[in-house]
């Protein structure tokens, strides 16, 4: 019978607000795989960052923490097929998403990568984001938010202090991003394009490019090796559009039921066709 083991995502990297739909989303993906046949073992996060994984043929992937991401680089069999495959989740991680972004001509925001030791001495950087009176986003530098604080907006005067604020929580490195103007979409997508969704982040008709808007998230998921993925586009003009954000493998929460028939049959295709991540 074909094995398969579901990693679910450790509550510290799902914001309290995703918590449930994080686990909905695999939940609903893995009832899909189990109608086709497959056996299926469920493990969390924090089992994979101890070098717990039982062998399988398939390993659905949710972990988003280094700990574990760096521990299935080496735990997942080689002749196994992972989704996300665990390379493209350690990617997404903001110090290493700009690099992979600016490598592949993707429009991503002005950003600058910087240790929170010392927020002063940041001050001249900082001023060159900011130089048109626009707030500067500070953002945790690792992972994605693990709570609202990890991402924070603040004009020039209040940066030192954000930066300050991650310091004192223990965050040794944020990311500092110029901010885009214009209306924010947020997407959901698979890597074969059979699953694509997107939504204006604030309620009102948005005026912008849906082939643009494709474009740009299929090339920055292919930059980076993901297959489950979603994120944030800014539309500073209708047919310009920037990631914000992407994100690995995420709630898809208000298309949940499509979407997580679409990856449980993309799954299954790929491990029936003997295609490796």
């Amino acid at each position: 019978m074909k094995r398969l083991v579901a990693l679910y995502r450790s509550p510290t990297y799902s914001p309290a607000q995703h918590r449930s739909n994080d686990t909905a989303i695999l939940d609903d993906t893995i009832a899909g795989l189990e109608r086709r046949g497959w056996l299926v073992t469920r493990m969390g996060e924090g089992d994979v960052a101890a070098g717990r994984l039982p062998a399988a043929d398939l390993y659905v992937n949710m972990c988003q923490g280094p700990a574990a991401s760096e521990r299935l680089l080496d735990l997942v069999p080689r002749e196994a097929l992972a989704v996300n495959p665990p390379e493209s989740v350690l990617n997404c991680h903001r110090h290493r998403l700009v690099g992979h972004m600016a490598a592949a001509g993707v429009a991503f925001p002005r950003t600058l990568i910087v240790p929170t030791a010392e927020p002063a001495a940041l001050m001249p950087l900082v001023h060159q984001l900011n130089g048109d009176g626009r707030p500067v986003w500070v953002k945790r530098g690792d992972v994605h938010a693990e709570t609202s604080a990890d991402v924070v907006a603040a004009k020039e005067a209040g940066v030192t202090d954000a930066i300050a604020g991650f310091a004192r929580r223990g965050v040794t490195r944020v990311a500092l991003q110029a901010h885009v103007g214009g209306p924010i979409v947020k997407f959901y997508a698979l890597a074969d394009g059979r699953f694509f969704s997107w939504y204006a982040a604030d309620p009102g008709r948005v005026d912008i490019s849906e082939e643009r808007l494709k474009e740009l998230v299929f090339a920055a998921a292919r930059a980076v090796g993901l297959e489950v993925f979603g994120g944030d586009v800014a539309f500073p003009e209708p047919d310009t559009p920037v990631l914000i954000d992407l994100n690995d493998w995420p709630s898809f929460a208000p298309v949940r039921i499509a979407a997580a028939e679409a990856i449980a049959a993309y799954i299954d295709e790929k491990a029936a066709n003997g295609t490796q991540a």
